[in-house]
């Protein structure tokens, strides 16, 4: 049984949802969050917490569900950080996603990780006070502070 979000859990989701849609769409992107499916492999699911396509005809986009997308971001549930660090960097990765970055609220931080070669490699660990960028979206600048604002 999965961890239910909490409240710390839904304010960052809102707050990288309005920040990452912002600029996803403003370029004719599209995004999306949970409860969202997402197929991972032949008859496997996930649920991201925000998903992203940079191009809203890719074929990819589906009503029911994506079969894919270009940037995934996951926030970690207490006690389940191996579960996202791991498991999901491992799926994601094998699924061709782009972008998967993961926020973690107790360390305050989101890591950025960047598909290369078939693996993730990491573009970047940001904190508070920290501009968070992406290889993915060009240009794109997050204020760390505002990812993590009290709502």
């Amino acid at each position: 049984e999965l961890p239910m979000p909490t409240e710390t859990h839904q304010r960052i989701l809102g707050n990288l949802y309005r920040l990452v849609f912002e600029s996803v769409a403003r370029h004719g992107g599209v995004v999306v969050f949970s409860a969202f499916k997402m197929r991972v492999g032949e008859g496997r699911f996930r649920e991201p917490d925000l998903l992203a396509l940079v191009d809203s005809t890719d074929a990819r986009r589906g009503d029911d569900f994506w079969t894919g997308a270009d940037l995934v971001v996951e926030i970690v549930s207490p006690g389940n950080a191996d579960h996202d660090l791991v498991t999901k960097r491992a799926e994601y990765a094998a699924a061709g996603i782009a972008e998967y970055w993961i926020v973690d609220p107790e360390a305050a931080s989101v890591l950025v990780l960047a598909l290369d070669a078939g693996g993730y490699v990491e573009h970047g660990r940001f904190t508070p006070g920290q501009t968070l960028t992406s290889p993915l979206l060009p240009g794109f600048e997050l204020a760390m502070d505002d990812v993590f604002a009290a709502g």
